[in-house]
């Protein structure tokens, strides 16, 4: 990266800030040039953003793995590229050099080969958090494939429906995962899943635990012994600036999972350039982000980011509690992490345990710390700065998205300001605004309103796979000419942006997003269940809880044993239709649900109820049966 795309001070901030909204293609140009590139660009930007159209670097041709592991061989072809440290903390770590790691795909990008992947076909992939996921997607990247990871806690038929609609040729899995003190039956999941999806022809299965599966004849094949005597080289697929390098499915406001596309050029560009900016990552750095490939914080931040960089980036297959809630601090002891990115979650559920299972370490190793998934509150991020940080560190509290491809409103460490509760400034290159309901921008300080960016960044959402007008009515429509992002936010006396939350039907738990209908959507489908509305709700570990009303067909039931048994099928179902990491907190089982004369149901009186809020329910006279509201009140959970 050119000397003038490294920010070292504020002045540097400003001054790249300027430049990058008012000359965005010269800019950009600059800081792209580094890259490894078979065929540079015909043109930097093409933007229009109320059709969601936004073109990088066209024209240009390239191969992402090359610009993460081909041209570091020379100069850092020994140094490690990814740490993998395993769930259990008596099984031993696995460290891969780049030049390692550059065969181990090449390798696997063979095997892909040999069992008929192309350019361009879909691969899906559900395993654990072991470098054969990493190597797995580097791999697919390599040949042109387009990579779909699906995190290894989703249902058999929330599988289903993302292999469907990606219409997936070949699906990579493991034999089991370890997660904490729970094994996984990987595989059998992944079985059940292609009972409904013709697409796919191979299954290609990673030993991890050494368990017995089914393997069926003809489709399933076994990595390690389709890797045996395979070349360790691969020339990487040539390919163009804006060809799909993953799909990435995340939960909206309709039941539908949605499939965000990011393409080869532009991501690569903002995945490095804000990894080594926020982070202000050095040579020597250890680097640790704890999200799971399965999101798209692992993508950029474990994965593209950190190997674009050239730097060295730690994998753990573990949970922060197991088998004690000191093993965050112990794995950073361990192996002298420098750079501590993880989820407000994730401190919150450590800050309710003993502090002797920090101060049972040094943590003298650290030098940066960061937050990500959803705004860290004041408490949490001055538990993280005293204990963790032994307040000489400085937090990153990073906003984006998915759709965002990389980080958009933070400090950058140690340069910009780092303040409690706020995510800080825009990164170069992101022009935020706020909106009013009608679209107008409210200008200067101290203001509140709807966050939209106004121009286009390398790294922005290009489609939902197969179905572009989908994205555009998402993300672009509401407010033509800027993206929406679908959160409210607050610009402080100084400037600085506080994130609110959603203000849409989307609740952000423990930083995954789920649409309200998709969890609405499995929970009808329970034979129990005539109707149902879910809402979030604060929680002092996941940041939003959900909360579900349902309706039964025989009203509700009055012996406590009956409402538990249904309560508990509901679960049941959820947990097969999306996975447990979508169960409801709260279930209320109710004889109606508040809703107007149109039929709409008033969601906003549901959250209010499920905050604990019922002072200022406004006018309930104009529902259609005003006293359903007091029922739900007295039922309350």
């Amino acid at each position: 990266m050119p000397e003038h795309a490294r920010i070292r001070s504020l002045e540097e901030y400003h001054e790249a800030y300027r430049r990058s909204t008012e000359t965005p293609e010269q800019f950009w140009a600059e800081v792209a040039e580094p890259f490894t590139w078979r065929r540079k660009w015909d043109s930097v930007m093409n933007s229009d953003m109320a059709a969601g159209h936004n073109d990088w670097f066209q024209g240009a041709r390239l191969n992402i793995t090359e610009n993460c592991l081909d041209r570091h061989l020379s100069t850092r072809g020994n140094k490690l590229a990814i740490v993998y440290e395993p769930n259990d903390p008596h099984t031993r770590h696995l460290r891969l050099t780049y030049r390692e790691l550059h065969q181990e795909v090449c390798r696997f990008a063979n095997v892909l080969h040999n069992n008929g992947v192309e350019k361009g076909d879909r691969v899906c992939i559900y395993m654990p958090m072991i470098p054969q996921l990493a190597i797995a997607v580097l791999a697919c990247a390599r040949i042109g494939a387009i990579h779909s990871v699906i995190f290894a806690g989703f249902s058999a038929n929330a599988i289903a429906d993302r292999v469907n609609d990606a219409q997936a040729t070949v699906v990579l899995t493991s034999d089991g995962l370890n997660r904490g003190a729970k094994q996984i039956p990987v595989k059998r999941v992944v079985d059940e899943a292609l009972e409904s999806c013709p697409s796919v022809r191979r299954v290609i299965v990673t030993e991890h635990l050494g368990w017995p599966v089914h393997m069926q004849e003809g489709r399933d094949v076994w990595y390690h012994e389709e890797a045996e005597g395979v070349a360790k080289t691969c020339p990487a697929e040539e390919m163009g600036a804006e060809d799909p390098l993953f799909i990435l499915y995340t939960s909206g406001s309709t039941g539908k999972p949605k499939g965000v596309v990011h393409t080869t050029a532009g991501y690569m560009v903002w995945a490095d350039y804000t990894f080594r900016n926020v982070f202000q990552i050095e040579e020597n750095d250890i680097y640790w982000c704890t999200a799971d490939i399965g999101w798209v914080t692992g993508h950029t931040y474990l994965l593209y980011g950190p190997l674009l960089a050239g730097a060295t980036s730690l994998m753990f297959e573990g949970v922060p509690t197991y088998p004690s809630p000191g093993r965050f601090w112990e794995v950073i002891d361990k192996h002298s992490v420098t750079v501590f990115y993880t989820a407000p979650t994730a401190i919150r559920s450590l800050m309710a345990h003993d502090i002797n299972h920090v101060l049972a370490y040094s943590l003298d190793s650290l030098r940066v710390l960061g937050s990500v998934g959803e705004p860290i509150n004041e408490e949490a991020w001055h538990w993280y700065y005293t204990h963790i940080g032994k307040e000489r560190c400085p937090i990153v509290d990073t906003w984006w998205q998915t759709e965002t491809g990389g980080v958009m409103i933070s400090a950058l460490a140690g340069i910009t300001p780092s303040v409690p509760a706020r995510a800080g400034l825009p990164l170069p290159g992101v022009l935020p605004v706020l909106l009013n309901q009608d679209g107008s921008e409210i200008e200067g300080n101290d203001q509140e309103g709807y966050l939209a960016i106004k121009q286009s960044w390398p790294g922005i959402i290009r489609t939902t796979y197969g179905d572009h007008e989908r994205a555009r009515q998402t993300y672009f429509a509401p407010y033509p000419g800027y993206y929406f992002t679908g959160d409210g936010a607050r610009r402080d006396e100084n400037g600085l942006y506080r994130i609110i939350g959603r203000v849409d039907d989307v609740i952000n738990v423990s930083g995954h997003r789920f649409g309200t209908a998709e969890i609405e959507n499995a929970i009808n489908q329970n034979s129990h269940v005539v109707e149902s509305a879910v809402v979030g709700f604060p929680h002092d570990v996941k940041g939003q809880g959900i909360y579900a009303y349902v309706i039964c067909p025989e009203g509700v039931p009055e012996a406590e044993v009956e409402r538990q048994r249904i309560e508990a099928s509901i679960i049941e179902t959820i947990v097969a239709e999306i996975g447990r990491i979508a169960k409801p907190d709260k279930i209320q089982l109710v004889s109606g649900l508040p809703k107007t004369r149109s039929g709409k149901i008033m969601r906003r009186i549901l959250r209010k109820v499920a905050e604990g809020d019922t002072t200022n329910l406004g006018d309930t006279t104009t529902l259609l049966d005003p006293l359903v509201v007091d029922e739900i009140i007295s039922g309350r959970k």
